[in-house]
């Protein structure tokens, strides 16, 4: 039976990569600062900790691991992110989980390693033109990511990459393209966006009104967290390092993200724009060296993954209004 250890298994994405790989036959370690919170604790072996604590990362990390996938992060929507507030944590948080888990591994002799970055590494120079963005995985150079976030996840790329050049490791690194589905943040401030619109649409009644952050016409595409796993699983069996970006080429601005809500929903709501953070005007995955190099690529459309999503936040808001 293969192992495996799952750094961030209490998020979002780390809970369901934890889901797939037990249905695989793997047995698992999951390690996070909380248990899920909106799912099953899947691991066989569950440990709360703080993976900032080189002490904590031993603990996780005290045998060898046929695969460890790192994707614990301070992270959150684009209310965390974007407001300049949270950057020194952002920063100091991340950089010391993947220091310590990276250093452990090598320690153990653990030779793969998976590193979640983001779409985030991009230049924000390539991203002004909502309908033309260029997300290449080539295009990340010269560098100029439009937030510290960002920075901190290539900064952390090419950790890897050198520890992976150094020591023989095999690393794999996927670039994340606004990951969404059931089992997300859904509110609280940390939620992204699709979460976010799903919520707002569920709980307006029909005829009503929803905020849009800006004009919502910046772009962006979205990828359910299904989608998300194959990609990691086929890059990890595969013989290439990566960087590679795993999300969807369908884009669409926030307005009609909106509007594809409000269809599932069957509702009819305005639009109501406000101030607020927004990130960068643009972005779509890019999906030709994904391609190329596994000869796979995302094909869920949104609406599908959409229509799940809001099925189960209208099923968490349903439960919170009988508590």
């Amino acid at each position: 039976m293969k192992s495996a250890l799952v750094c961030g298994a209490g998020g979002f994405i780390g809970s369901h990569l934890v889901t797939r790989l037990r249905e695989e036959g793997y047995w698992v370690r999951g390690v996070d600062l909380k248990a899920p919170e909106y799912g099953p604790v899947d691991a066989d072996d569950f440990m709360i900790g703080d993976l900032r604590d080189p002490d904590t990362v031993a603990s996780a990390i005290d045998r060898h691991f046929d695969e460890v996938y790192q994707l614990a992060a301070d992270m959150g929507g684009a209310g965390y992110l974007f407001t300049g507030d949270n950057d020194a944590e952002i920063m100091h948080n991340s950089a010391m989980i993947n220091l310590n888990v990276l250093e452990t591994c090598y320690r153990q002799t653990i030779r793969s390693v998976f590193y979640s970055s983001s779409a985030c590494v991009y230049p924000e120079h390539n991203q002004v033109d909502p309908q033309n963005p260029l997300c290449s995985e080539d295009s990340v150079y010269p560098a100029e990511p439009d937030s510290e976030y960002g920075w901190e996840k290539l900064f952390s790329e090419r950790l890897y990459l050198n520890y992976g050049r150094n020591y023989d490791m095999n690393v794999r690194i996927a670039r994340f393209h606004n990951i969404f589905g059931e089992r997300g943040t859904w509110r609280g401030g940390r939620e992204k966006v699709p979460a976010a619109i799903c919520r707002k649409v569920a709980q307006t009644a029909d005829g009503g009104e929803i905020e849009i952050w800006g004009d919502g016409e910046q772009t962006r595409s979205f990828l359910h967290v299904s989608e998300c796993l194959e990609g990691i699983l086929r890059l990890m069996r595969s013989n290439w390092a990566g960087p590679v970006n795993i999300g969807s080429e369908e884009m669409v601005t926030i307005n009609e993200l909106a509007y594809i809500v409000m269809d599932v929903a069957g509702k009819s709501l305005r639009l109501n724009h406000v101030p607020g953070p927004l990130g960068v005007r643009g972005r779509n995955s890019d999906n030709r060296l994904i391609h190329e190099k596994l000869g796979w690529k995302p094909a869920e459309n949104l609406k599908s993954g959409i229509g799940r999503t809001y099925r189960w936040i209208e099923q968490q808001l349903d439960g919170r209004s009988r508590c």
